[in-house]
């Protein structure tokens, strides 16, 4: 019988000592997921609502803002409900679904960090060509790029995965991933191998495009201290999230292809982790402690919030004397 003709459920990895510590784990993990979502939506609000940051730069923040929040969600609401119903198995749609999510966020976020150097750019190194070249519709251009693309990909490699006969129903991560599924055929994977060899080359370029750049902005910046300013309060955040983001990724290349049985569990689990983890929080973060006019405006938002909390706080107990 067709394997693929009725739904084949695949079983994941069983965190260590999952009976003792399934709560402590399960509440971890919704902290992380709530963090996530706060400060990630939190931001998005403050760009939209804040006039002084309808630039492009700012903007290109709150797509990665919004790219973090979606990937998260490919994640934790899975292994929250695992945890919880203490039952780690997933169908074979779903795995592939959850594996789209997860790897379109992460290629989007390659996207978008190639834009945000290219806005870095154009901003230090030809100032007043800057509103010319990033105008309202270069900037959606940008975005849709960003989008688009990092999709169209991943469709395609979900697709050349599923399509392909099964042996196998384990799966030895914590989450699917499109490797872990190729590796789950009965078939030769020579075809998956090269297309995602050449992902890899197209993304990697992008990141040794974005490291260009930034050896010519630290040049331009040398002859100039308003630029050196510029530089440390916008563009340090962004090599920091792309450091971050690339040791992140060759985490998860490691874990999915190399030896991932030879090492303990535990680094085998950190190497899953560090992409769906610290990515979405450390990203918002960064930026949000850095650029002075967010970090003003977030302050400002969070006191508006305590002081009228204090004010119904006040108004319910009157009205309970009364």
């Amino acid at each position: 019988m067709d394997n693929m003709s009725y739904p084949v459920i695949l079983t994941l990895m069983v965190p260590k000592e999952t009976k003792s510590y399934r709560h402590v784990y399960f509440i971890c993990f919704l902290a992380l997921y709530v963090l996530i979502l706060s400060i990630n939506i939190r931001l998005v609000m403050v760009i939209i609502m804040e006039k002084a940051l309808h630039e492009p730069m700012y903007i290109f923040l709150c797509h990665m803002c919004i790219n973090g929040v979606y990937g998260a969600s490919g994640f934790y609401p899975k292994i929250l409900s695992d945890l919880i119903l203490d039952s780690y198995v997933i169908s074979f749609h779903m795995c592939s679904l959850q594996t789209y999510v997860i790897y379109s966020s992460l290629l989007s976020e390659i996207t978008i960090l190639t834009v945000m150097a290219y806005d870095r750019y154009v901003a230090i190194c030809k100032p007043l060509d800057y509103h010319s070249k990033l105008t309202k519709n270069t900037c959606v251009k940008l975005i849709l790029f960003s989008w688009i693309v990092p999709n169209c990909i991943c469709i395609t490699a979900v697709l050349l995965s599923n399509l392909r006969p099964i042996c196998k129903y384990h799966i030895d991560k914590l989450y699917c991933d499109n490797w872990s599924i190729v590796k789950l055929a009965c078939v030769s994977s020579f075809v998956n191998n090269v297309f995602g060899y050449a992902i890899s080359v197209i993304f990697f370029s992008f990141i040794v495009l974005i490291i260009v750049s930034y050896f010519k902005l630290i040049s331009a910046c040398k002859a100039s201290l308003e630029n050196r300013k510029k530089f440390c309060q916008t563009c340090l955040p962004h090599i920091l999230s792309l450091i971050n983001f690339t040791i992140a990724l060759l985490f998860d290349i490691m874990y999915s292809r190399y030896g991932a049985n030879d090492i303990p569990e535990s680094l085998r689990n950190f190497l899953a982790l560090e992409l769906v983890i610290v990515p979405p929080v450390f990203n918002p973060l960064i930026y949000g402690l850095n650029i002075t006019v967010v970090r003003t405006r977030v302050f400002t938002l969070c006191k508006e919030c305590v002081l009228n909390k204090h004010f119904w706080c006040g108004v319910i107990y009157a009205r309970t004397v009364k």
